[in-house]
């Protein structure tokens, strides 16, 4: 309502003075003293609307800079959040690297596993001394067991545990009668040691399949270990100098049985394969929980873009606010500048400010999509 008034006397002031144009008569004292007074009242009313408009600027500006604090505190605390997952997600990475170096590094302890598997010398029972050196040399402590017990007493050589399932390998094997067929000359004798033999084996098949326990979470089925190539050989060829074997009833059986047998050189290969599926399951978990912390990040990115727009909103808000309300001060400038024929006022300089939003937005997009591009290579 002050602009108005302020407004109304200048156009009835404004027309005053056509009047007296028009009529060409001298101003009396009197007249000059009334616009004189009306002058000075206009001048008053000029400095108290510049005041309260003052008032009303600073006021505007504390409130600004009440929301500028609240928000560097919120956005201080939201990238205090995204540097704490950006550096769980670093050492996550750091931790698939090395792994990844491990299984870079595994070919050469395959080498020195394929030099603790060569054929020894001296003649002997060892398949249980064997087998656990080569555990030893290939897999981590907490990943066997060696004299493993089930829950009714009975025990097997050794297990590996893979996930949550146990594999039972049982090594007691005699090779007694394997060489003693070799030293056999006669024929006759040597037939009847050749199906001792084949009863040997179909006995021990026996032994190793009672460790396949399903209800105390083994796999569904055990490996029997054979410490010589020689008679493993055997089982796999028909003949081998004048032995003579089933071979196809001898591997039948163990498949019935579910027992797979292995020698060194096979049970190397399984070794092997249960050392990458046990490396790659925990690649799996890492990458799994990298690619969660990641999905993490990327919500919180995005809660922080959606932020930075309200708050890039209500700065433009404020803005427009302060440019129509310099535009209405500039205006009364203008019209005392007016009324008082130059002398007062057509000082002011326009100034308006640009709205931060669209920057604003286009500089945070920039910031995420590389933040993101870092995160992900």
């Amino acid at each position: 309502m002050t602009l108005l008034n302020i407004i109304l006397g200048a156009l009835l002031l404004i027309g005053l003075f056509i009047s007296w144009k028009v009529s060409q008569k001298p101003i009396s004292s009197f007249d000059l003293q009334e616009l004189e007074k009306l002058r000075k009242d206009i001048q008053e009313a000029r400095l108290q609307d510049r005041k309260h408009l003052q008032e009303r600027m600073d006021y505007m500006g504390k409130l600004f800079t009440e929301n500028s604090q609240e928000t560097n505190k919120t956005v201080h605390a939201q990238l205090k959040q995204s540097h704490a997952i950006v550096r769980e997600v670093t050492e996550k990475l750091t931790k698939i690297d090395e792994t990844n170096r491990q299984v870079m590094n595994f070919s050469s302890q395959l080498e020195d596993l394929q030099r603790i598997l060569k054929q020894p010398k001296g003649k002997g029972v060892f398949g249980e001394y064997w087998l656990a050196t080569m555990l030893s040399h290939v897999l981590q402590p907490d990943q066997y067991k060696l004299q493993y017990a089930f829950q009714n007493g009975e025990i097997v050589d050794a297990v590996v545990f893979f996930q949550d399932k146990i594999i039972p390998i049982d090594a007691k094997f005699s090779s007694e009668k394997y060489s003693e067929i070799g030293r056999e000359p006669n024929q006759d004798m040597r037939g009847k040691l050749e199906e001792e033999f084949k009863k040997d084996l179909k006995l021990r098949i026996d032994e190793t399949a009672k460790y396949i326990r399903p209800e105390e979470s083994t796999t569904d089925y055990a490996f029997m270990f054979i410490p010589a190539e020689g008679i493993y050989y055997d089982l796999l060829v028909s003949k081998v100098g004048t032995l003579e074997i089933n071979r196809i009833n001898l591997i039948q059986y163990a498949h019935n049985k579910r027992v797979l047998i292995v020698s060194p050189n096979t049970f190397f290969a399984f070794l092997q394969t249960v050392i990458e599926g046990i490396k790659a399951f925990k690649i799996q978990e890492s990458v799994l929980d990298v690619l969660k912390r990641v999905d993490l990040l990327g919500k919180h990115l995005g809660s922080y873009d959606s932020f930075m727009k309200r708050m890039g909103e209500h700065m433009g808000t404020t803005v427009s606010m302060y440019n129509q309300a310099y535009g209405e001060f500039k205006k009364i400038d203008k019209d005392i500048y007016k009324l008082t024929d130059g002398e007062v006022g057509g000082t002011l300089e326009t100034i308006e400010l640009e709205k931060p939003t669209a920057h604003l937005e286009e500089t945070f997009e920039k910031v995420s999509r590389k933040k993101l591009t870092e995160v992900s290579s």
